[in-house]
């Protein structure tokens, strides 16, 4: 159940009207990296991770919850951001104004011109106010989402989706000179980098949680690094030394043609790995029955109820 306070989670003020930025701030309205679309991802996501894992239910709820208030803060600030623009549109019976802003230079400054100059849709499609597209114009889409049912895979995608969603508000501070919106965008951004080490901390509560989803890597393919770059090729924590976490080290493949041809198209592997190979298949085993039991356990028997109403 959600329960709307009218009092935004942050102060969000405008000292003056710009559709110019209005237009630009779209993207965190209705873009691939905005509120809606994080809101929408970690809402998605929750349901997949209640039987399992209540607890991150609640904080993919919470933050998605969050998000929701965000998506506020953004459509509030771009509403006052187009101030005058809607009265304007809603004076119907004269059009003597709008007409104006479209010919000579005296009328050139007006917020209607600058309006239909930012985005065509302020002025035709939303009457002055904010519209779920992207600063674009292109209608916001589910596809943005990334929700694959494998709890440690989301929480990748929310770490990355965090990020790119910080880099947004960054870019967009640069393009407001208004010390109003920039406190506002500071805030959203500062609430990305938060979101980020919660979700950082809760895939560290998950173990094992790689590789992602249950089946393992198959070591006769895991450790080796093709070098595709050759004659200038980059030497790194990537392809020498030991693999993070992993307890094994890298296979520098220098030659790739080569030795994909001696191998027979990889078919040939070192007999080495034999004993790896029938661990991996155990664990396989392993994995497929904690994995499903871990889901079964929690599903309820009987009758299945989402919520629990208790009395006080």
């Amino acid at each position: 159940m959600f329960y709307h306070v009218k009092d935004l989670q942050f102060n969000a003020r405008v000292s003056k009207p710009d559709p110019r930025f209005a237009n630009i701030l779209l993207e965190q309205f209705g873009g691939e990296n905005g509120e809606l679309a994080a809101a929408m991802q970690y809402f998605n996501q929750a349901f997949g991770a209640k039987m399992p894992h209540p607890d991150k239910y609640d904080m993919l709820m919470d933050i998605a919850t969050e998000e929701f208030s965000h998506l506020e803060i953004v459509g509030a600030t771009i509403q006052m951001l187009l101030k005058g623009v809607n009265g304007e549109l809603k004076d119907a019976a004269d059009q003597s104004e709008i007409m104006a802003s479209m010919d000579g230079k005296g009328t050139r400054d007006s917020l209607i011109h600058e309006a239909l100059r930012a985005n065509p849709q302020f002025d035709i499609l939303s009457a002055g106010g904010p519209r779920l597209s992207n600063s674009q114009g292109i209608p916001w889409c589910a596809s943005y989402i990334h929700s694959n049912g494998d709890l440690t895979v989301d929480l990748r995608s929310n770490l990355a989706s965090e990020s790119r969603a910080k880099l947004v508000y960054e870019h967009l501070m640069k393009f407001t000179d208004d010390p109003y919106v920039k406190d506002t965008l500071s805030f959203l951004m500062t609430r990305e980098v938060a979101h980020y080490k919660m979700f950082e901390a809760a895939l560290s509560t998950i173990e094992p949680n790689f590789p992602p989803g249950v089946l393992q890597a198959d070591p006769r393919f895991t450790q080796q690094y093709f070098n595709l770059s050759s004659p200038e090729s980059a030497k790194g924590p990537w392809n020498e030394g030991e693999m993070p976490y992993m307890g094994k080290e890298w296979e520098y493949i220098d030659d790739p043609v080569a030795h994909v041809k001696q191998t027979k198209g990889l078919s040939k592997a070192d007999k080495k790995k034999d004993a790896e190979l029938t661990e991996t298949k155990q664990m396989d085993a392993k994995m497929s029955k904690m994995k499903s039991e871990e889901v079964k356990s929690a599903e309820p028997d009987g009758v299945a109820q989402w919520s629990k109403y208790q009395k006080k």
